[in-house]
């Protein structure tokens, strides 16, 4: 997640009362395992707003017993920040916070964000938070895996999503504080959630890039995987995780093997339509 700071063009806020309000936004499809724990996990704010893109599975099943007065909108899929746009415009409240469903805010987080409600905290437009990412039941400290902000927790008018496909960035209107306290990212359960997760996001990095004019040497394919592993388990320690730490930087180079392989072969299907039939 990338984020851009536009300073020069600060929005003012006004508090009414004491307290200001919180809108939890998030998109979804096909995630019943997940979003229950996700919404749990925020059933303190003020308003919880769901993009469900046609789920298939028992997912809208799911947020009506978690949360019953979530407010629920069936959208089909345009990508992460055109949903995320439609949820923030549908949300009420003063200022918005995105998860992802396998997300949870963790209560020394929630406590903080509070406070921060109840205007005891720097008067900014955003703020961007530690996020924890655990593989299989670890959290994986290194690899460049820490702290990992993310720019989540914004003033409703103070933010937007570019229509990125993949890596969608954060428009921000504003000063971008740092929060401490972390968000928990349970991102992969079991080795096998990798592939179906690996194969959807390379599919959509290498369309990306092929949108962009990118082409594909030997050199994409070859060397860059052995990078991508040598930087994350080396470079940024990923091997002090350990085996769990191993595993991630195999993936990491996999994914970057991946994305450029199927760049490959949507630039061969151009210049050779034939190979499609």
């Amino acid at each position: 997640m990338f984020f851009y700071s536009i300073e020069s063009e600060t929005i003012k806020f006004s508090v009414i009362g004491d307290y200001m309000t919180l809108s939890v936004v998030i998109i979804t499809k096909n995630e019943e395992e997940e979003i229950h724990a996700c919404l749990k996990s925020v059933n303190w704010a003020d308003e919880h707003v769901v993009i469900d893109a046609e789920s298939t599975d028992a997912t809208v099943d799911y947020v009506k017993a978690a949360l019953p007065s979530t407010y629920i909108i069936n959208k089909p899929w345009e990508g992460f920040g055109l949903q995320k746009n439609f949820g923030i415009k549908r949300a009420s409240s003063d200022w918005i916070l995105i998860l992802d469903a396998d997300e949870r805010v963790t209560l020394a987080l929630r406590d903080e964000i509070q406070q921060l409600l109840m205007g005891r905290g720097p008067d900014m437009a955003a703020y961007r938070l530690p996020r924890r990412n655990l593989y299989w039941g670890y959290w994986l400290r290194y690899g460049g895996l820490y702290p990992d902000y993310q720019v989540r927790l914004f003033r409703k008018e103070a933010a937007i999503y570019n229509d990125a496909t993949i890596h969608e960035n954060l428009i921000v209107n504003g000063k971008i504080g740092t929060l401490c306290s972390p968000l928990d990212h349970y991102t992969e359960r079991r080795v096998n959630d990798h592939f179906e997760k690996m194969d959807r996001y390379t599919t959509l990095a290498a369309k990306e890039k092929f949108q962009l004019g990118h082409l594909v040497t030997w050199r994409h394919l070859m060397l860059h995987p052995l990078i991508t592993f040598c930087k994350v388990l080396l470079i940024k320690q990923g091997i002090r995780d350990g085996v769990a730490g191993v595993v991630h930087s195999l993936f990491a180079s996999m994914y970057t093997f991946l994305k450029y392989a199927k760049l490959w072969e949507l630039c061969r299907n151009i210049h050779d339509p034939s190979r499609d039939l």
